[in-house]
């Protein structure tokens, strides 16, 4: 399926995979996350990959999030850095063949000195480097990839750069401040980030991993970039620290919690306004569930049937 097969209505992404190991008994490591999944409980990531399949998905990510080289070196295993990446890619095109209808494959290439730390970032050229590595390594099994949770505006750019390398469509995701001003992390503005891009060949321009309010702060902004697929999918956390690290979590802590009103109903009225804002992407993070795609797919058919006069 090619980007311009996507149907008229929104498309939808599938929601959070690192979360929801937890919510399903998986031990996740708090080094290297979700990649340790790949090797311990691989069925699992096939299985949540179906459910959000049979929940509406048209586009699942690949568990790639969590394949860093610096943090696979923790666990002294980053010569399994290429296996980990295929295998994920593998999981997903698995699940792909197995479901009854047609979805695409997004490669998720990650933050790779930490999430929600532009502070963190690390040069522009060593991380281009890396990212090009691991875009080549999903390319030839993915239809897009994705670049998500960039903290700043030069994060976005040499995960972007490296990514059109490729020749792969490319989507970029910004993840947005606490404060709720609808600019990133860094604190630049949605205009500095898209200005970052501006001479590469971006198809798709987003917002995730933030409160589903700055998602809602930040649409009018996307809208006026006139990329063709816009829009956000946000996490279900309470405000995350400045100075959090994964290394640092632990389920028990405290330090991530989940928000107790964005259940699918209560996440699903946001992302109506993003749609009504203009959003042709939508989707959820970390905390969304099955039943948050589920929800979000009943209120896009619902509206497309509205709109053709079916009901």
């Amino acid at each position: 399926m090619g980007l311009l097969q996507f149907p008229d209505n929104p498309v939808l992404l599938d929601g959070g995979l690192g979360r929801e190991l937890r919510f399903r008994g998986v031990a996740v490591p708090t080094t290297i996350w979700s990649a340790g999944v790949l090797m311990s409980d691989p069925a699992v990531v096939h299985q949540i990959h179906l459910d959000y399949i049979a929940a509406g998905a048209d586009i699942i990510t690949t568990n790639t999030y969590g394949i860093i080289r610096s943090d696979l070196a923790k666990e002294g295993i980053e010569d399994r850095f290429a296996e980990l990446n295929t295998l994920a890619c593998d999981l997903a095109r698995k699940a792909r063949d197995d479901a009854s209808r047609e979805v695409m494959i997004a490669g998720s290439l990650p933050p790779l000195g930490g999430s929600f730390r532009p502070d963190l970032v690390g040069s522009s050229n060593k991380i281009e480097t890396l990212y090009a590595e691991q875009a080549a390594l999903l390319a030839p099994h993915v239809d897009l990839l994705l670049c998500e949770t960039m903290s700043s505006a030069a994060e976005g750019k040499a995960a972007v750069k490296a990514a059109c390398d490729t020749g792969r469509p490319v989507w970029v995701a910004w993840t947005l401040h606490e404060d709720q001003s609808g600019n990133l992390r860094s604190g630049e503005s949605i205009t500095d980030a898209v200005q970052a891009l501006q001479d590469l060949p971006v198809h798709g321009m987003l917002v995730n991993c933030c409160a589903p309010e700055s998602v809602t702060r930040a649409m009018p902004c996307l809208v006026k970039t006139d990329t063709e697929w816009i829009g956000g999918y946000a996490n279900t956390f309470t405000p995350i620290p400045e100075d959090w690290e994964l290394d640092g979590e632990k389920e028990t802590d405290g330090s991530l919690t989940l928000r107790s009103d964005l259940d699918p109903e209560g996440y699903a009225a946001h992302v109506t306004e993003w749609l009504k804002t203009g959003a042709t992407v939508v989707g959820g993070c970390c905390g969304t569930r099955p039943s948050h795609i589920a929800k979000i797919r009943s209120i896009i058919d619902t509206d497309a049937r509205k709109a053709n006069n079916v009901i």
